[in-house]
């Protein structure tokens, strides 16, 4: 995204635009009209990383337009970074150039900061990373009061921590979370709690089991969770998955049984196609849960077919997507049994295209 299409003044037009283009999209399912929750205009991103270009001792903070690969554009402002992020780039800009063990064939700087305050950088190397610059960082780390992570072709140094910590209050009740570097978590932190309680608000009056696919580090999984008996939440990222299982130790959580297992996997599972030794870690078999209620929030690639599928047969549907055009497509199916109940818009990334989508279905009377 240019960095000149951050505009404030320009931002409710261009919304008012992404909305009326996705519903459209969503309007030959009978789709409701959306609840929209806008984003602040600046100052959103929890996360952000840019390439380092060296000019002699010089360096700067640089992005590349896609028309114009090898062209660097150097940034001085990153007014949609959360505030912590805008002051701590240019002091540590100067720190970085002023000190050769830091330097010295830097690539790439990743910052990740939580609303809770945390702060996590890290510094990416086309070299081997050897004490000078564990010296260098760990004098870094104290005077800017931050975690460093440093990264090198097979190697990783951490000062400090890498992980930041997240404190969410979601309708009232707050929640921890770890969220590790690298790993994937929600840019738009005030965003995301939006979306957590609108997941949570449309579940109040479900009964019995839950079921969810792709849950990350627990982000909607630690919430939902008031909402039912169980839940079996499940993910394939080895770093997401540890994550979630910490978050749940974190937050005394006792209904949620976290399995690592892909979307496939879980739905040959629900089918009795294939056994696996990772369910023996439940209470009790997985066909003995009430499992009512199936929650999701996919890749941009949306749901495969036979997720679709098995997803068909619960009686609640809770889709969130990164991908209007993919839950289109997934709906095709979907609306075949159920009905959208209701329809929610998260403008995760202003200035952009992109719109995060929320629906829930309940299936058709028989």
């Amino acid at each position: 995204m240019p960095l000149s299409r951050v505009v404030p003044a320009h931002y409710q037009p261009l919304l008012d635009e992404k909305v009326a283009s996705v519903s459209s999209l969503l309007e030959a399912f009978a789709a409701p009209a959306p609840q929209v929750f806008p984003s602040q205009p600046t100052g959103f991103r929890l996360r952000a990383e840019f390439r380092i270009w060296h000019e002699g001792d010089d360096l700067n903070y640089v992005m590349f337009r896609p028309q114009d690969p090898k062209i660097p554009i150097a940034i001085h402002d990153f007014p949609i970074a959360d505030y912590r992020i805008q002051r701590l780039m240019p002091v540590l800009r100067e720190k970085l150039k002023n000190q050769e063990a830091l330097r010295h064939k830097l690539f790439q700087v990743e910052f990740l900061v939580t609303l809770a305050g945390d702060t996590l950088v890290s510094l990416i190397y086309h070299r081997k990373l050897e004490q000078a610059w564990e010296a260098a960082a760990t004098t870094l780390a104290q005077d800017l009061d931050i975690s460093i992570v440093g990264r090198s072709r097979k190697q990783k140094l951490v000062i400090g921590r890498d992980f930041v910590q997240e404190v969410l209050l979601v309708n009232g009740n707050k929640y921890s979370y770890r969220q590790y570097e690298q790993a994937f978590t929600q840019p738009n932190g005030k965003l995301n709690i939006r979306m957590i309680e609108w997941a949570c608000n449309r579940t109040r009056e479900l009964d019995g089991d839950l079921l969810e696919l792709y849950c990350g580090n627990g982000n909607f999984t630690l919430p939902l969770s008031r909402q039912f008996d169980h839940v079996i939440a499940t993910e394939l990222s080895k770093a997401s998955i540890r994550a979630a299982r910490e978050n749940l130790l974190q937050n005394n959580i006792d209904n949620i049984h976290m399995i690592r297992l892909s979307a496939e996997e879980v739905t040959q599972a629900m089918g009795g196609i294939r056994e696996f030794r990772r369910l023996a870690e439940l209470p009790r078999p997985l066909g003995q849960y009430d499992l009512r209620t199936i929650f999701v929030d996919p890749p941009r690639a949306g749901l495969d077919e036979h997720t679709l599928r098995m997803a068909a047969t619960f009686e609640s549907i809770i889709y969130v997507s990164c991908n209007p055009q993919t839950l289109a497509q997934n709906l095709q199916t979907l609306c075949k049994t159920h009905h959208m109940a209701h329809v929610a818009l998260f403008d995760q990334f202003p200035y952009t295209d992109h719109m995060e989508c929320g629906v829930f279905l309940r299936r058709k009377p028989l």
